[in-house]
């Protein structure tokens, strides 16, 4: 039985038109969906009985189930949810100042094999649907306290958003959508390792997100040891491409640093981004490794990392230190993992 939240609001309207009823009801089904959060059609009050009882008995309405809450002394929250394949993904709240940042994972694993990240060393099960991707953000919701509210999104959990193109970008829309959950695009990122076709794709059709690239090194020889993608879409090319992107106007990509002690930390690392980076309008993201179990990488000293912060700034670069937050659930930047089925 179709899942209607895999729908676009065109498809919507294509799937109630061969049910005979106006296609504006389609606006109608997507507001309950998302904006009051229906789990039946039942409680879609101002659609006709028949209507609702057509919609029952060709489609359904897709939900995840809750397995764990967890909850970091520093505020952070890690949610487990299961899947109807018995599959499991990890999201992440997290809180900072007057934002509320939700991390979405969009595929069950990570095929791109990055050294530093244990998402990737479960291995890859399959992409998430458009519904999965938007049931997270639901089901999140729902466990909200009355005085919360979720002001930003980010595509940077489990899987690589971009080797799940049309459905990442079909659930983005809607997370965009004034029927859909209402997010500017300001307040929507997507984290990639730097799939260059996708990347032009995600511009030239108009995807409502900014973006940020998981970047890592200074040399391709140092990022195609870190992350295996950089074989096949060299750090040149990929610096070359963001020069071309058309960013709206204010808008900065902004490139993600995982620092890592006697890898890729050193003053040179820092000077010699400094120099790469010129002509791309950005920002970065410094993140110290985070730490996990079986990992020989180490976290750089705090002494290092202001360093290399400061070499930056001084070039004219605006550079974040990204603390580490929600490390002792294992909810920090590349420590989500779920539990693949069989795992």
């Amino acid at each position: 039985m179709k899942d209607i939240k895999d729908l676009s609001l065109e498809e919507l309207e294509f799937f109630i038109g061969r049910l005979g009823k106006e296609r504006y009801r389609a606006r109608q089904i997507m507001k309950w969906l998302y904006r009051r959060g229906a789990s039946s059609f039942d409680e879609m009050t101002d659609l006709a009985k028949d209507l609702r009882a057509e919609l029952g008995r060709t489609s359904r309405i897709s939900s995840l189930e809750l397995l764990n809450l967890e909850r970091s002394g520093d505020g952070t929250r890690k949610y487990l949810f299961g899947l109807e394949d018995s599959n499991r993904i990890e999201s992440v709240l997290i809180p900072d100042g007057g934002r509320l940042t939700l991390c979405i994972s969009t595929q069950i694993g990570c095929a791109m094999g990055c050294r530093f990240c244990l998402t990737g060393m479960s291995g890859f099960a399959r992409d998430l649907t458009c519904g999965e991707v938007l049931n997270q953000l639901a089901g999140v919701i729902n466990e909200l306290d009355t005085d919360e509210q979720i002001t930003n999104c980010v595509l940077m959990g489990m899987g690589e958003p971009l080797a799940n193109y049309d459905r990442v970008k079909q659930a983005l829309e809607i997370m965009a959508s004034d029927v859909g959950f209402g997010f500017s695009r300001r307040r929507i990122t997507l984290s990639t390792v730097g799939l260059i076709p996708s990347m032009k794709r995600l511009f030239a059709e108009k995807v409502p997100c900014r973006l940020a690239i998981s970047l890592n090194a200074t040399t391709q020889k140092v990022r195609a040891y870190l992350m295996p993608i950089s074989k096949q879409y060299p750090l040149s090319s990929l610096l070359a491409s963001c020069r071309t992107l058309s960013l709206p106007p204010r808008e900065r990509i902004t490139f993600e640093y995982v620092l890592i002690q006697g890898v890729n930390d050193s003053e040179g690392d820092a000077k010699k981004l400094t120099q790469i980076l010129r002509g791309i309008r950005c920002k970065v993201n410094l993140i110290p490794f985070n730490e996990f179990e079986g990992t020989a990488f180490r976290r750089p000293q705090e002494n290092v990392v202001l360093l290399f912060q400061k070499i930056l700034m001084e070039a004219g670069y605006t550079t974040i230190i990204r603390e580490s937050r929600g490390g002792d659930i294992s909810a920090a930047c590349g420590q989500l993992r779920g539990r693949i089925t069989g795992s």
